[in-house]
């Protein structure tokens, strides 16, 4: 078990912490910038880092950071991530720390995710240096950019941050609104689904309205396209796991009296499952192109892989579900939420066992994530603070051999 002494200490350490990580938040928020471009993020982050006495390399994959409390002794190593990057999104919440980037927003709580982590690295900091803590090892803090698109997490990593000191355990959070303030959801197993991405143009003959019969109908042949392709979801797949095909986009035509010659679909395709994962592509390009043949028309397909499934290691996921249980005004249910929504932490948790978390942020009446009035209440930060830290002192005291 944890030393005693770190219950209270890591409470008051972040009732003392929590002004400045407020602070912190509301100056990262007012300067969202979109993936690959997080330079005055980046600058702030490093100042912060700068300001705790920890050292860190920046430029890392763009602007990735990646600092380390290293105590010396010998053990384990934690990593801990948070992303930086916003979302073109105009903010309209009524903050007095709105964004100062017209057109720009953290709309997905991604400020909050690197307040959270810069104050678990100043107690972290300050309990490497006791002699008497008892932890040892070190902390990596990885500050990563790009999570929304393209994804930063496998650059960084083929950049080397998971090498020198080898990382043995990763702990990542997020915010997450449909969840009550107060409560924290970790469960072990897949908690956020693989993501890939589809774009198809077919291709037909386009004429007069009036003689469709001259034409081969792209829009029709495309609206067949789609509708054939939710039976990929209802016939191919086992219904007892969960999968998801969405079109997100569908373009054909340029006037009410012109049957279109060209149309264009894109959307993404979601599940948990690496088997079900495997026959995307196989069957949607079956299906595609039995549509397109039976109407003389033919396809263009691009498969995008995504972020593959995130997927929490059991023995990690039942010490941050620990952790969870020692912060004040927090619990951890039974239930636990997942999400069909991608992450690109799980190229982290593939090459590490570990946890990611959601950390409840919801109130009545609150805005959904990636939309302009999202908000987060400051006081919640102290959860996410309270949990990297119980969470990484029980990996480096205890140093326990995760099991899948």
């Amino acid at each position: 078990m944890q030393h005693p002494v770190h219950e209270s200490t890591i409470a008051a350490q972040t009732a003392a912490i929590l002004p400045q990580v407020i602070s912190w938040r509301h100056d990262l928020h007012r300067i969202p910038e979109p993936g690959q471009a997080e330079e005055k993020t980046a600058r702030y982050v490093s100042a912060c880092l700068e300001s705790l006495g920890i050292t860190h390399s920046t430029g890392i994959a763009g602007h990735g950071i990646c600092g380390i409390i290293d105590t010396g002794r010998p053990g384990p190593t934690v990593l801990l991530r948070a992303d930086m990057d916003a979302l073109p999104v105009t903010e309209l919440a009524d903050v007095p720390f709105r964004s100062a980037h017209d057109g720009f927003m953290h709309a997905c709580g991604h400020d909050c995710h690197m307040a959270m982590l810069l104050g678990a690295a100043g107690i972290l900091r300050h309990l490497a240096d006791e002699p008497h803590s008892g932890m040892c090892g070190a902390v990596k803090l990885i500050f990563q950019p790009a999570e929304e698109y393209p994804g930063g997490a496998k650059p960084m990593i083929e950049a080397g941050v998971m090498q020198n000191p080898a990382v043995d355990y990763c702990l990542g959070a997020h915010v997450w609104p449909t969840l009550p303030e107060g409560t924290v959801s970790a469960c072990s197993g897949p908690v956020m689904a693989a993501m890939d991405r589809f774009d198809i143009t077919i291709r037909g003959r386009g004429g007069h309205a009036a003689k469709p019969h001259h034409c081969v109908d792209a829009l029709e042949t495309a609206t067949q396209v789609v509708s054939a392709m939710q039976r990929i979801i209802s016939r191919k797949v086992d219904p007892l796991k969960p999968a998801l095909l969405t079109v997100g986009q569908f373009n054909a035509g340029t006037a009410f009296n012109v049957i279109p010659g060209e149309a264009f679909i894109s959307g993404t395709l979601r599940t948990f499952d690496a088997d079900i994962r495997k026959q995307w592509e196989p069957l949607l390009r079956q299906v595609t192109q039995g549509v397109c043949s039976s109407m003389g028309a033919t396809a263009d397909i691009l498969f995008s892989p995504g972020y593959p499934a995130v997927v929490n290691n059991a023995t990690v996921t039942d010490i941050v579900r620990q952790a969870a249980a020692h912060t004040d005004g927090v619990i951890c249910p039974d239930r636990h939420e997942q999400s069909m929504g991608g992450e690109d932490m799980a190229y982290f948790l593939q090459r590490a066992p570990g946890c990611f978390f959601f950390i409840g942020s919801g109130f009545e009446g609150c805005a959904p994530a990636h939309n302009a009035h999202f908000q987060v209440h400051d006081h919640i930060l102290a959860h996410g603070i309270e949990i990297f830290c119980r969470a990484t002192l029980r990996l480096l005291l205890d140093k326990p051999a995760a099991t899948a």
